[in-house]
């Protein structure tokens, strides 16, 4: 018995060092980006996002991918780049499964992909691509979701209104994440 709780010891430590790792590599590559309204490092959003995926029992690649979940949309990083970078961290298999997850959660439908549609459009059709990614992305996406929530209303509550509009279409096609989270995510809504 005490053989085995030192060797979940040890798995527990050797998992939050890798993650830790992965939270430096978000850090590196987010460089000196800071969140809109508070000026924080942006890696506190990214930090916050992977303790909520955490706490509601995501696993260690969904705690990674939501250390990660905006690179590819925020930095000049691409999927393949990520997984090379990964791939120094974890072994091949984990370091796609993460970037999978990344890609998922990275919008495809930008002002720069779809310049002749307007952003009501694009969210919209970003909310439909969002209801077909897989439930663990959109656990991720949902704790996303919150803390972007809860740091536009305190800061622009004026946009904070669009912005309740577009999370509350998001969350009308994206159903398959944790349950407690996304009624949480609802609840924040009303």
């Amino acid at each position: 018995m005490v053989r085995l709780l030192k060797f979940e010891s040890f798995l527990n430590e050797s998992s939050n060092s890798v993650i830790d790792l992965v939270k430096d590599l978000a850090i590196r590559l987010h460089g000196d980006q800071k969140r809109k309204y508070s000026g924080d490092p942006y890696y506190t959003h990214l930090f916050r996002v992977s303790d909520t995926v955490r706490e509601y029992g995501g696993d260690d690649s969904m705690i990674m991918a939501a250390l990660l979940h905006d690179v590819i949309e925020d930095t000049p990083t691409t999927d393949e780049e990520l997984i090379l970078e990964l791939e120094t961290i974890v072994d091949p298999q984990m370091a796609r499964d993460i970037a999978n997850l990344v890609v998922e959660l990275t919008d495809v439908y930008t002002k720069e992909n779809f310049p002749d549609l307007n952003r009501r459009a694009r969210k919209e059709m970003e909310a439909k691509r969002l209801g077909e990614v897989s439930s663990r992305a959109q656990t991720i996406k949902y704790a996303d979701l919150l803390d972007n929530g809860e740091d536009i209303m305190k800061n622009d509550p004026s946009f904070g209104r669009v912005y309740i509009k577009e999370k509350e279409r998001i969350l009308n096609y994206m159903k398959y994440g944790d349950r407690i989270l996304y009624n949480k995510c609802l609840d924040s809504i009303y």
